[in-house]
């Protein structure tokens, strides 16, 4: 009987209580649908690294000979290590693309990842296994013929397989962020394929035992001098890449369902307590007629069991099977593994099953109180709330004020259970809106940032590695350009040690460092200028002392922090080309930058990137991003809506005998939804700016989880904050309309009659 009349009250209600499945169902829906994705994303990448051996370290050096071998081995921690010989190369086509090629000795760390083809054959020395992705765009397959130019020799070996290399999880180049596979790729070969007897090999694959901290100790004490830098896996720069990616999935997973949970189990309770007053006389004619008060407390308990427990578990089936299929085919174009597929952890049921405990909780306590009461205090109505003279009644402005500010204000202190769920739901929804408006804002303002404030260019061009001094003087002249030079450097102080890059302005005006404001900044010739975010994972300042040295070098130099500047993409170093040479290291031109637009072709040129398709790559690089952004504003502006309809009506009814006697009284309906709104506006206020701190605290924290390449500043545009609060003060004005059109149809007698 209870069980029909359960169904009988879910049908009566069945907004309030969609509102409750709906969700429990979005709350573990984007839990377990991000989640699945980001955790797909890690058990897809590990099991990825772990199938082809991806090493531990990289340890680079001019020639790495059997006496190096020897000296790795008697460190004592290396438990497996193999030799590569990497250089860049050229492929014959008409674009000149630029292949990294790899001749390895028995392929057994960071092993070739083969799609098509025959497995990798260490004794042959005339076939090649070439990257899919370059293959695909070059409409290469096994069996063509490709060939390869580099310092000075040229190759032309047979395709005998296709396929991935885990350390080309993200590849990109110097030019793009995003990777363009008809200009670039990779390919491996037996060292027997290399076209002179002696090789020279300049890399070291190794796996060892320990931390890689201690195993870069050992290295520098034991082997200072004798190569050039070590390369740990977390700082290699796909395995960071990705890793960052996936931190970003990560935390995304991790706070906005939190906070959808946490809003679900604030509708159930006030959901159910409004039931609950509604249903007091037949609460009491139910322990009056001999139902025991564990089966009425049982009774009601299933209300919000059965609707979340179902939710839920839609959520647990539906998350995983539509969420990561949304990601995944924008980070397919730019990440490449052999596996794209969602996974599943015991994580998304744990946070179900809390999430159905606590809606017992919650009902529980919704029912206690009332089923503690004797059957005839119960079948009563319950006694409305005294209210006492406090503080502000006292004051003399008190009879000064409209008899609605004071109608509300004794209302809301009657009520204090009441307005504090409306004033917690309000913050919960404004600052999802702002988190989500501020990731927008700051999404736009890292590439206003770093497109237009800091460079000012409308062509890069690279410079190719062969050419002459006098060739890239020629290329600058004509073009009316300025040489830079970037590379990859490592900085350390004190214990730790980051990859960053290396920037040198040889007096242009064309790319422009800029403090955290955005501010122009000047760097005098012999001052070196580091970057706020490095900086800051170095801890050191002005004034401090970095140790650094250019990677693929064993010199390391030390040098001052005169300056401090904020880049949004490029953490590390910016210092002139006199400072540079001052500190005994070559100033060596890699792009010319420009203001015209450059389409022609020069020798000693790779090749050259508008600014156009710079903020193209950019703009792919972060599609998925964007995605993220938006499901959460679209789900934040669903979580107002249904937080403050249920809100609203549970406002309605504890309030329905005080209208019921105002509008006896003579108060008219407009005066009386006037009365409704002021109380709901007073809320939705004191919310919003609590909900302020809240969202950007939240943007905070997920901005601090891009890694260590990017530098966000929190904030939001004051269009944004606007259109904030517009929607969250239309939602609830909205909202307030729909629920304060029952005074129309109001009962009086039925409200104020007595318990008779």
């Amino acid at each position: 009987m209870l069980f029909k009349k359960m169904l009988r009250d879910i049908r009566k209600h069945k907004a309030q209580f969609l509102s409750i499945f709906l969700m429990a169902f979005l709350g573990v829906f984007v839990f377990a649908g991000v989640g699945g994705e980001s955790v797909g994303l890690e058990v897809n990448v590990n099991d990825y690294y772990n199938d082809t051996n991806l090493a531990d370290g990289w340890i680079y050096s001019i020639n790495i000979n059997d006496l190096f071998l020897y000296q790795v081995d008697c460190l004592g921690a290396t438990t497996q290590m193999e030799r590569q010989l990497v250089v860049d190369s050229v492929a014959d086509f008409s674009n000149d693309p630029e292949i990294t090629l790899h001749f390895v000795e028995n392929n057994t760390i960071s092993k070739f990842y083969l799609l098509q083809g025959k497995p990798l054959d260490i004794d042959d020395k005339n076939g090649v296994w070439l990257d899919k992705s370059f293959a695909d765009a070059k409409g290469l397959k096994v069996g063509d013929n490709i060939t390869f130019k580099f310092e000075g020799h040229e190759i032309e070996k047979e395709i005998k397989g296709i396929g991935y290399s885990p350390e080309y999880v993200y590849h990109a180049s110097q030019s793009s962020v995003i990777p363009d596979f008809s200009k670039m790729g990779f390919a491996y070969m037996s060292y027997k394929a290399f076209p002179e007897d002696n090789i020279s090999y300049n890399v070291l694959n190794v796996k060892f035992d320990g931390t890689p901290e201690n195993y870069n100790d050992l290295l520098s004490y034991h082997m200072d001098g004798y190569y050039s830098s070590f390369v740990e896996r977390s700082e290699h720069v796909s395995v960071n890449q990705f890793s960052e990616e996936m931190d970003q999935h990560k935390m995304m997973s991790g706070i906005f369902p939190v906070v959808f949970i946490l809003i679900s189990m604030l509708i159930l309770l006030t959901t159910m307590t409004r039931i609950i007053t509604h249903q007091r006389t037949q609460i009491g004619i139910l322990k009056a007629s001999g139902f025991k008060d564990r089966s009425i407390i049982f009774h009601y308990v299933s209300y919000g069991f059965w609707l979340v427990l179902v939710g839920a578990i839609l959520g647990l089936i539906l998350g995983p099977m539509t969420l990561p299929q949304l990601f995944y085919p924008s980070m397919s174009a730019t990440y490449k593994l052999p596996s794209w597929e969602p996974a599943w952890s015991m994580n998304f049921v744990y946070v179900a099953a809390l999430m159905v405990f606590m809606s017992i909780f919650v009902s529980y306590y919704a029912v206690k109180s009332i089923s503690d009461e004797k059957p005839a205090d119960t079948i009563r109505p319950k006694a409305p709330k005294i209210s006492t003279t406090g503080f502000v009644e006292k004051l003399g402005i008190w009879d000064k004020l409209s008899f609605n500010v004071r109608w509300n204000w004794r209302d809301a202190k009657r009520n204090k259970f009441r307005a504090l769920m409306t004033i917690i739901g309000v913050i919960g929804c404004s600052a999802l809106l702002v988190c989500a408006f501020g990731m927008y804002d700051g999404m736009n303002d890292l590439k206003e940032w770093e497109f237009n404030q800091i460079n000012h260019y409308d062509s890069k061009l690279v410079i190719d590695d062969e050419a002459t001094m006098s060739e890239i003087d020629d290329v600058a002249s004509e073009v009316n350009g300025d040489k830079i030079m970037e590379s990859a450097i490592e900085i350390e102080s004190g214990s730790v040690k980051k990859s960053g890059s290396l920037l040198v302005l040889n007096n242009t005006d064309l790319v422009t460092p800029t403090d955290y404001d955005w501010n122009p900044i000047k760097i005098e010739d012999n001052e070196v200028s580091i970057s706020q975010k490095m900086a800051d994972m170095l801890d050191v300042g002005v004034g401090d002392t970095v140790k650094w040295h250019i990677m693929g070098s064993d010199k390391w130099v030390k040098t001052k922090v005169d300056k401090i500047h904020a880049d949004p993409t490029s953490q590390g170093l910016i210092m002139s080309s006199d400072k540079l040479e001052d500190l005994d290291l070559n100033y060596t031109p890699t792009s010319i930058v420009t203001t015209e637009h450059v389409d022609k072709n020069y020798s000693a040129i790779k090749t050259a990137n508008s600014m156009k398709d710079m903020t193209g790559s950019w703009d792919e690089l972060t599609e998925a991003m964007w995605l993220l952004i938006y499901i959460l504003i679209f789900f934040a502006s669903l979580l107002a809506v249904v937080v403050l309809y249920n809100l609203g009506l549970l406002s309605f009814t504890e309030i329905e005998r005080e209208i019921a006697t105002l509008k006896v009284l003579g108060f008219k309906t407009g005066a009386l939804r006037k009365l409704l709104l002021t109380q709901n506006l007073w809320f939705t206020a004191i919310g919003f700016l609590l909900g302020l701190p809240v969202g950007y605290f939240i943007l905070k924290i997920m901005w601090e989880s891009s890694g260590d390449s990017f530098y966000i500043l929190p904030s939001i545009s004051p269009a944004n904050f606007i259109l904030s609060a517009v929607i969250t003060f239309a939602l609830s004005i909205l909202v307030n309309l729909m629920f304060s059109r029952k005074i129309k149809k109001l009962d009086m007698v039925e409200s104020l009659k007595s318990g008779e």
